[in-house]
């Protein structure tokens, strides 16, 4: 494994049933379909052939609709599930070939896990159930109520400590359900629609909430999400499911730009391009540009690549000249109001 990669997942099944080994068998040897198998092994393609990696300290967000296999995937990185085949390496360690005594502390050490279900203890104070992960540990009391302590500050819930589940409100509890996962310093988090539950003021406040604690704590995230808005805000990259598949994999834009087939372009049709679209992506080459329109001038109004689109339409409503790109101050390309006007209407949903 490269040192940039936390996870490799390489061919990756997951096939429900009684003959789930056989059901695969027949699908390579026949090429059934989904439908096929059910009717002919009454087996259910979970996970088909995914193989993926996610790159040290990113948020890896993968999406689909209901039943995609998003959240039968990620519950075999740390086998929840069984994978039928494939292999899961997370920090070079080979998880499909862990013996049990071996995964429950890999788990314990290496990952954190936080449910759409807040699953917090009802007995247990909020302080208390931070501290469970390190209680598990077998960590000094003492010890394990400082560590606790310091998350919940991080998470700005510090005079929260001594309250129970049911004196929070669903928000708060989430940040105590994110709290506990990070507070035994784990390698790699997985979110599981964490903030699906939550009424969207809420939800939008949590995203912030988790978008800031990144930034500080820079954990290998993969979250699962079905909002594809979420994704684009939250992600580095984002990968795409549907029925078990992964269907295309990129950032936000290069998704948004280039969609893979129609299912992704109809999956992306009504996201705003403006703050996921950048300079680089819009623009034209020097050289072709000055082949129709001559030689730039030296005082036109210069952007980095990574300038936003919105900006850019910003820019062009009151200076119509065109805009050069640069990158570490070498000039790369050209942005004319024909090319923001033609994103925009490309990136807009036509009846």
């Amino acid at each position: 494994m490269s040192d940039d990669r936390v996870i490799d997942v390489t061919d990756v099944w997951k096939i429900f049933g009684d003959r789930p080994e056989a059901a695969l068998q027949a699908i390579r040897d026949r090429g059934l379909t989904k439908a096929e198998v059910l009717g002919e092994f009454n087996a259910v393609v979970g996970v088909a052939d995914v193989s993926l990696s996610v790159r040290r300290g990113e948020i890896f967000c993968i999406m689909g609709l209901s039943g995609s296999g998003k959240s039968t995937l990620v519950r075999h990185f740390n086998r929840l599930l069984e994978p039928t085949a494939g292999r899961i390496e997370i920090e070079g360690v080979d998880v499909t070939a862990l013996k049990p005594k071996e995964l429950q502390r890999f788990r314990n050490h290496k990952i954190g896990m936080v449910f759409q279900n807040f699953a917090l203890m009802p007995h247990r104070s909020v302080l208390d159930n931070v501290a469970m992960p390190l209680e598990i540990r077998q960590v000094a009391k003492n010890e394990r109520m400082r560590q606790a302590a310091a998350i919940l500050d991080i998470v700005e819930l510090g005079a929260w400590g001594a309250k129970f589940a049911h004196e929070l409100s669903g928000g708060m509890q989430q940040r105590v359900g994110l709290a506990r996962a990070l507070a035994a310093n784990p390698d790699v988090l997985l979110m599981d629609e964490p903030f699906s539950a939550l009424d969207p003021l809420i939800r939008r406040q949590l995203q912030d909430e988790f978008i800031r604690l990144s930034k500080i704590l820079k954990k290998t995230t993969v979250f699962i999400t079905h909002d594809l808005d979420e994704a684009v805000r939250i992600g580095d990259r984002i990968a795409i499911m549907r029925d078990g598949k992964m269907v295309q994999t990129g950032t936000a834009e290069d998704i948004v730009m280039h969609p893979a087939d129609d299912y992704v372009a109809d999956f992306v049709a009504g996201i705003s391009r403006l703050k996921v679209v950048h300079a680089h992506a819009v623009m034209q080459p020097l050289d072709a540009y000055a082949a129709t329109h001559g030689p730039l001038s030296a005082d036109l109004p210069r952007v980095d690549e990574g300038e936003t689109l919105s900006n850019l339409i910003t820019m062009a409503i009151d200076d119509d000249r065109p805009v050069i790109v640069h990158d570490a101050g070498t000039d790369r390309g050209v942005i004319t109001r024909a090319d923001l006007l033609r994103t925009v209407i490309e990136g807009t949903e036509v009846s």
